[in-house]
């Protein structure tokens, strides 16, 4: 009997050793992508890049190259760890979108129901509900198959993109009250109820996708 324990002990401390280089790639990655975003918004916030009007200046294309490399080091990981195809394309399509709106579009100066201003807004929110349903994902999806006791609810890829649209629609509501100078405590709990309400009504009568 000690020989058979002496004998396990040495493989379980080895697969303990290799847990830690097994996650070393993953913690560069996320210093990486944390290091990308962080130098990207330093650039939305140093005014450097409206300064030049070339659409390939020095300043815009590091602008570029840094939130590509943000958004390719955080998403493309977590489709890949979490089986979540599209993810990768969706992250990198709405924050790129996102943070291009937000350096180089002129910030609207009237509500939103004026025309010239219109675009601008449409272009935001749009941007706005892209990237926070891709960031949410990850998050929705990983909640779901810890709180969920049905293993078809908790692997269902379908009801986690909807769910993680849901929260992106509720940002996009936001902005577009806010535009239309409409946003209160109030306004904001009632399209988080609404939601709530859609989504158990999806869960009541929506089966999960196998």
């Amino acid at each position: 009997m000690a020989t058979s324990t002496d004998s396990q002990t040495p493989r379980s401390v080895k697969q303990a050793d290799e847990l830690p280089e097994q996650r070393r790639p993953m913690l560069l990655l996320a210093v990486a992508a944390g290091l990308c975003w962080a130098c990207a918004v330093a650039l939305l916030l140093s005014g450097d890049l409206r300064a030049s009007d070339a659409l390939f200046s020095p300043p815009r294309v590091l602008f570029y190259a840094l939130v590509l490399c943000a958004g390719l080091l955080t998403f493309v990981p977590a489709q890949r760890l979490l089986r979540l195809p599209g993810l990768a394309f969706e992250g990198v399509a709405g924050t790129s979108l996102l943070f291009y709106t937000l350096a180089f579009v002129p910030p609207p100066t009237s509500w939103l129901l004026e025309l010239p201003e219109m675009p601008v807004y449409l272009l935001f929110i749009a941007a706005l509900f892209w990237s926070v349903s891709a960031i949410a994902l990850p998050l929705v999806h990983s909640l779901g198959r810890r709180y969920f006791r049905q293993r078809a609810r908790q692997f269902d890829l379908r009801r986690a993109r909807r769910q993680a649209h849901e929260v992106g629609a509720l940002m996009a509501a936001v902005a577009v009250l806010a535009a239309l100078r409409l946003f209160t405590v109030f306004s904001l709990g009632l399209l988080v109820l609404i939601l709530v309400v859609v989504e158990l009504l999806f869960l009541s009568f929506v089966e999960a996708e196998t």
